[in-house]
């Protein structure tokens, strides 16, 4: 059977804790070809990877319904603000009218107390049918939905909050309701008398709860909404519209309606539509909201430019290249949203735990129940009752829930902000144990754009053999290849056409020119392995590369030449980055193709102490792994390009790119900025990151932990309950936003 891989985002609704965002994830993984679903809590939303040919997304859909929640598939580019904003209008109205209801109950309860025994209270409201008629729409229609959520969750053989909810409100409500028929009863026989006293009833405990709950669901979906600002931010860059010039005409057009190929003019001060390249005019382009890098960058025809950045002075006209979800913006905000969405091994750690959590609190529940019942205040049903509701609502996983993926939201989320994209939760989990970072030299530690520094030609005119040089290096695609091309032409000397050509990985390249000349241009292991003699080259190799040059040998028609270098300079802040990572007590290794001296002298600048020199492309990957081997979790840092085996080997890829390529498969995490001061700012928002993930989990399971047993033993009314359980989630949810005020 054919095999199409594709992946979808459903939105869900309905989720009212981890143990349903579980639910949903294993009814969908058990779907046939579905390889891989995950379902996060806080964000609503699952992620799904499938087999086209085996099953489609309304076959997801429809599973979801099926076990009691709404499903939608994701609209690419939406960011579900207007679901949200519903949302809290319902939850507003749901809480407005369910505070209405009960505060007459919770005046009726409070006034009870010794100590408030002065508060003035109506008659009417000590009626048991009056506390009837106001307990039962917050029952029934304000927290009907959690009958619903505990009914599908019974059907489908789990449990969830709904179901501690529903239990621990129910069990106050019918008692109640038991109590008034009963007064009600004694009141018909007293005909004669004065009537029967109220009893003492618990409406306010369900009432309250319900109001309690709504209350704590509300504040989550504002925190919520918070730690998606990201999002939002990213999607508010795009520019609306674009000036379009077609038939030499000037069109102002929706920026959804541009075509790749079309030339789109940007005025000064005007933010770039799409991605593209400058074909006329000149301009520095403020590129900080994606990059991070506060300098406008100059640009002129020939150079890319990015959708959404700023046109800073001048006048440019632009063929756009990358339209729509193509553009470097949609890979940013696609990647963050797979990067919230996805989920790191602790939450699964947390999702185990919520998934048996419900079922051994009911347990707890009957059996403080029966305790309190049978030995402590034997026949004392109502104070039992009491007790094992309060056990119910304290123990609601929300917290639990919402401790990890909320922090993997706010945490990526302000990672992107500084130009660091985690490609999911499971390398911001990873990039914390990092222990060793292996670098990449060119283009990473260096610029990645050599000039041509040094020629000595020997034995034939100079021209003659730089021309010959110049036209065998012209058809590589190596960047010290450009550079001597480059530095070559810059002397006015015209390269002759090429007939054939072979590029030789980790020895160089060989050619064959138009008059029959066979060109030979790289390692001594190239001239070796052809027998050519370069006689003393050798030492003036070894003079050229102790000052960080790249020496080149060439032959020409078997015998030796000359020597070509070229010299790529060190970015400015690779210094300070190798320094801040020494500091986190990280161990810096410079992996190269590149000869040993010439690694070593860059090495020296930078103040990197260990260098692996002369490795080939497969070999990367083998070091990679020989470092693993010793037991050391690896990050590997390179251009995701020939770097690409030994990224996808190590514990965490990191790509360097500059934004225009955001979206490296080999990667797990892009350093937009392609400096190396990203790679401790990653680290330290992983290590960020998962303390205040820990710290969640910590106050959750430490919150459920100590709050049962208080309530157990009778020392939590069931309304105080409730609303620490409020509390607790919103603490959580508030805790994880901290990291957005992060700094580098």
């Amino acid at each position: 059977m054919e095999t199409r891989q594709e992946q979808t985002t459903l939105d869900i609704s309905g989720m009212t804790c981890a143990a349903c965002a579980n639910r949903i994830e294993k009814g969908l993984n058990k779907l046939p070809g579905v390889t891989k679903a995950t379902v996060n809590f806080a964000m609503e939303t699952a992620h799904v990877e499938y087999n086209a040919s085996e099953v489609n997304e309304q076959a997801m859909t429809d599973k979801v319904v099926q076990l009691g929640y709404q499903a939608v598939v994701k609209e690419e580019g939406k960011s579900g603000e207007e679901k949200k904003q519903q949302e809290l209008r319902s939850k507003k109205l749901q809480l407005l009218v369910s505070a209405i209801l009960s505060f007459p109950l919770l005046w009726a309860m409070v006034s009870h107390f010794s100590f408030t025994s002065w508060i003035y209270l109506p008659d009417f409201l000590m009626n048991p049918w009056v506390q009837l008629a106001l307990a039962t729409p917050v029952q029934f229609v304000i927290g009907g939905h959690f009958y619903t959520g505990a009914y599908k969750a019974l059907r489908n053989k789990s449990a969830n909050m709904d179901v501690l909810v529903a239990l621990g409100t129910s069990a106050a409500y019918f008692y109640s309701l038991y109590l008034t028929f009963q007064w009600s009863a004694a009141n018909a026989e007293a005909a004669h008398g004065h009537g029967v006293g109220a009893p003492s009833l618990y409406y306010e405990t369900s009432a309250v709860l319900i109001t309690l709950i709504i209350l704590g669901k509300l504040f989550e979906v504002l925190a919520k909404g918070r730690t998606s600002e990201a999002i939002k931010k990213l999607m508010g860059l795009q520019a609306k519209t674009a000036v379009v010039i077609r038939d030499g005409q000037e069109l102002v057009l929706p920026v959804e309606n541009v075509l790749v190929g079309d030339f789109v003019l940007v005025k000064p001060g005007e933010k770039i539509p799409v991605d593209g390249e400058v074909v006329e005019g000149a301009s520095a382009v403020d590129e900080s909201m994606l990059t991070g890098e506060s300098l406008p960058v100059e640009k002129q025809a020939g150079d890319t430019v990015i959708g959404a950045t700023v046109n800073k002075n001048g006048r440019l006209t632009v063929k756009a290249t990358r339209i729509g979800k193509e553009t470097a913006l949609a890979q940013i905000i696609k990647v963050v949203e797979e990067a919230q969405g996805s989920k790191a091994e602790i939450q699964r750690v947390a999702d185990k735990i919520s998934g048996i959590f419900v079922p051994i609190v009911v347990g707890i529940a009957l059996l403080t129940f029966f305790i309190w019942f049978l030995l402590i205040e034997p026949g004392e049903f109502a104070g039992a009752l009491e007790k094992a509701i309060a056990v119910l609502v304290i123990a609601c996983p929300c917290a639990l829930g919402l401790a990890t993926p909320t922090s993997i939201m706010a945490g990526s989320g302000r990672s992107a902000e500084f130009g660091i994209l985690f490609k999911g939760g499971e390398h911001l989990e990873a990039m914390e144990k990092v222990e060793t970072v292996v670098v990449d030299k060119t283009g990473t530690v260096t610029k990645g754009k050599p000039e041509l520094t040094d020629v000595f030609i020997e034995g034939m005119d100079e021209a003659q053999a730089l021309g010959l040089i110049g036209a065998a290096e012209k058809q590589s695609e190596h960047p010290l290849a450009e550079a001597i091309v480059a530095g070559i032409v810059a002397k006015g000397i015209v390269l002759p056409s090429i007939e054939q050509f072979e590029a030789i990985p980790g020895y160089g390249i060989q050619a064959v020119a138009a008059g029959g000349a066979k060109v030979l241009v790289g390692t001594r292991r190239l001239m070796q392995r052809e027998g050519i003699d370069f006689g003393s080259a050798g030492e003036r190799m070894e003079r050229l590369e102790s000052e960080g040059k790249t020496a080149m040998l060439a032959a020409i028609n078997g015998r030796y030449a000359g020597i070509v270098a070229v010299a790529d300079t060190v970015k400015e802040s690779s210094k300070e980055a190798i320094a801040k990572l020494k500091q986190m007590g990280i161990e810096v290794i410079m992996m190269t193709g590149d000869n040993k001296r010439t690694a070593e002298a860059i090495a020296r600048q930078v103040g990197i102490e260990h260098t692996l020199a002369e490795v080939l492309p497969e070999g990367k990957a083998n070091e990679v792994k020989r470092l693993q081997a010793q037991g050391k979790k690896v990050a590997m840092v390179g251009d995701g390009i020939n770097d690409a085996p030994a990224l996808a080997t190590a514990d965490v890829g990191i790509a360097i790119g500059t934004g225009t390529d955001i979206a490296m498969e080999a990667a797990d995490v892009t350093l937009m900025r392609g400096e190396l001061t990203g790679i401790a700012d990653a680290i330290y928002m992983s290590r960020k990151t998962m303390a205040n993930i820990k710290q969640n989990l910590f106050w959750a399971l430490g919150y459920n932990t100590l709050g049962i047993p208080i309530a157990a033993i009778g020392l939590l009314a069931p309304w105080v309950a409730g609303a620490a359980m409020a509390l607790s989630s919103v603490s959580v949810v508030l805790n994880a936003l901290r990291l957005q005020r992060v700094r580098r």
